[in-house]
């Protein structure tokens, strides 16, 4: 224990491990807030879309980069800039696009929303891989393709850049989620009430569309395109499984989300497993502990 103990504060001592706990955290943290909207509005697949849509937005930018080195043999200043970024100047416009798309996709009585989904996710996947596979970034492409659909390293080598953008973003989601609370409780317990209240539901539906996809771009290093989703519903369906108010949902599920992060993490670190998937399934381990305080409860 005591070594345990001692290798975890040798670990804290390195930067880049302290970077990759900050941004593991805000991004746990921002995902959960979501995650109850999402879920009791069931729109819990949009993760998935949106994800999908953001794999192939990284795709281009990382071509794109490939392609400015090649012409400027290397002196590219902006191939450099979607380095440090992680290419979040492009990923990030193209699947706000897309959220905006979806929405307005799946209102059309033609096009139905899980139609949408599904459209717009298995189409982004595909170019996705197939512009990683056309314009390859390094000679091992699949382990390039697995790395950013199931999480990679990448959360333990992030700079400053990095952190700072991470930062900023999950400041700004975590401020528009508490100012707007109010009315993204209402939109999503009864859209039609809050339409007749002279809520402008529609627009907030937006917001929500809008702030899942600032979410998904920021998970992609911490948990991979296909896992992100878990991350959102995981924390929101442990924490309904106790308690019942829409607060004390998002405030378990933000608790929630939080601690499995971090506990991924230093496992991930400890014992070299993928972290996207150690988060994950410390995600699955405590919605099995609650679901089975929840069915113990009902008996007594």
């Amino acid at each position: 224990m005591n070594e345990t103990i001692q290798t975890l504060l040798n670990y804290w001592d390195l930067e880049f491990v302290r970077y990759a706990v900050i941004v593991g955290l805000l991004i746990a943290l921002c995902s959960s807030l979501l995650g109850v909207t999402l879920v009791l509005k069931r729109f819990s697949f949009i993760g998935d879309g949106l994800s999908h849509v953001a794999f192939g937005a990284m795709s281009i930018s990382t071509v794109l980069s490939v392609t400015l080195k090649q012409v400027s043999h290397g002196n590219s200043v902006f191939a450099k800039f979607l380095e440090d970024t992680n290419g979040m100047v492009i990923i990030l416009p193209v699947t706000l696009l897309a959220a905006v798309l979806l929405l307005r996709t799946g209102q059309n009585t033609k096009i139905k929303g899980d139609a949408a989904i599904a459209m717009i996710s298995v189409g982004s996947l595909a170019l996705g891989y197939m512009l990683m596979n056309m314009f390859p970034g390094s000679a091992n492409v699949s382990g390039d393709v697995c790395s950013t659909l199931f999480g990679s390293t990448s959360i333990l080598t992030l700079s400053i850049t990095k952190v700072i953008i991470c930062a900023i973003l999950a400041a700004i989601v975590i401020a528009v989620f508490i100012i707007f609370y109010n009315r993204i409780f209402s939109v999503t317990f009864d859209e039609n009430f809050a339409k007749a209240s002279g809520v402008k539901s529609d627009g907030y539906n937006l917001l929500i569309a809008i702030i899942t996809a600032t979410i998904i771009v920021l998970a992609m290093n911490l948990v991979g395109s296909l896992l992100i989703s878990a991350l959102i519903i995981f924390p929101a369906l442990s924490s309904m499984r106790l308690f019942k108010s829409f607060k004390s949902v998002v405030i378990c599920s933000a608790v929630i989300s939080v601690i499995c992060a971090f506990v991924g993490m230093v496992v991930s670190i400890l014992n070299s497993t993928p972290v996207g998937s150690t988060i994950v399934t410390a995600d699955i381990a405590v919605f099995l502990i609650f679901s089975i305080i929840a069915a113990v409860t009902k008996r007594n």
